[in-house]
């Protein structure tokens, strides 16, 4: 099998709504996270998208909390290719939202999440403005790190290839594809087709369906060629007909296993970063 036809399994263990409450198996402090992406490494995941929280569960922007969750990741699965969020869903200002990309040391990121615009969630508005999205994007080069690209329908990737036009963005392009959220664009091939036609050429795409979209759509990305994002952040359980709640291993298993039906072994983290286009890693 080439690596053309490898699939990467993009990891999104807690993300911010998650609670323990509704969603038992939500992993919240860093040894907790740690834990669960070693389970889903094991079971295929080759890069994880981190958001933070405070043992109250609360989501937080402190770095010194992406500090510790990212040094458990690492030391714990050290090959995994590590993905901060700059998520303004609960804060706005533009430094607060870029400090995960001050993680140091062997826990430091290769890629953050950025959002090309804004958008109504089921339960409220997530605000990304032209001056916070080029912000973030300037922060995220000085770093060094690489944009996720965060794309909810075509109007954002038609922006994506606007700033990779103007050299705001810079390749290696990896987008995100979130389809299936009330308010923006549903699952469907006709809506994928159009963002894919939109998109900065040579970009890596993945898919990810929310709530009970997602093993939909991630058998469409796995179909036409793309990569898939799974994880709790999107989708708590694994039967939507009798709301039996997921794991993260569990969700990880299923996107593999259709994978492989499909012919398509998952991409190890190396076999990732040379997919997308990433430098090497080693960490000590």
């Amino acid at each position: 099998m080439g690596l053309a036809d490898k699939l990467i399994v993009n990891l999104c263990p807690t993300g911010m709504i998650p609670r323990r409450a509704k969603v038992p198996a939500v992993p919240v402090e860093p040894a907790e996270i740690a834990a669960d992406v070693r389970r889903c490494r094991d079971a295929g995941a080759s890069m994880v998208h981190l958001h933070a929280r405070d043992s109250d569960e609360e989501p937080t922007w402190r770095p010194e909390r992406f500090q510790e969750i990212c040094d458990a990741v690492v030391s714990e699965t050290p090959d995994i290719v590590v993905v901060v969020t700059t998520s303004g869903r609960n804060w706005s200002e533009t430094d607060k939202r870029a400090a995960s990309l001050t993680v140091t040391g062997p826990g430091r990121p290769e890629m953050a999440s950025l959002t090309l615009g804004s958008m109504n969630f089921p339960t409220g508005p997530s605000v990304n403005s032209p001056q916070t999205i080029q912000g973030l994007a300037t922060a995220m080069r000085e770093h060094e790190v690489v944009p996720e690209l965060e794309i909810f329908d075509v109007g954002m990737a038609d922006y994506a290839a606007f700033l990779a036009d103007k050299g705001v963005l810079q390749p290696p392009f990896y987008a995100n594809i979130l389809l299936g959220s009330l308010g923006t664009a549903a699952v469907s091939a006709a809506n994928l087709a159009a963002v894919l036609a939109a998109l900065p050429p040579g970009a890596t795409w993945a898919l990810a369906g929310i709530g009970r979209y997602q093993t939909r759509a991630n058998t469409l990305a796995t179909a036409l060629g793309g990569h898939v994002r799974v994880g709790l952040e999107d989708n708590p359980y694994d039967d939507w007909t009798h709301k039996s709640p997921a794991a993260n291993a569990r969700l990880v298993e299923r996107a593999v296993r259709i994978g492989q039906e499909l012919g398509r072994e998952p991409a190890t983290p190396e076999e990732t970063r040379a997919i997308i286009g990433l430098k090497p890693v080693t960490r000590e």
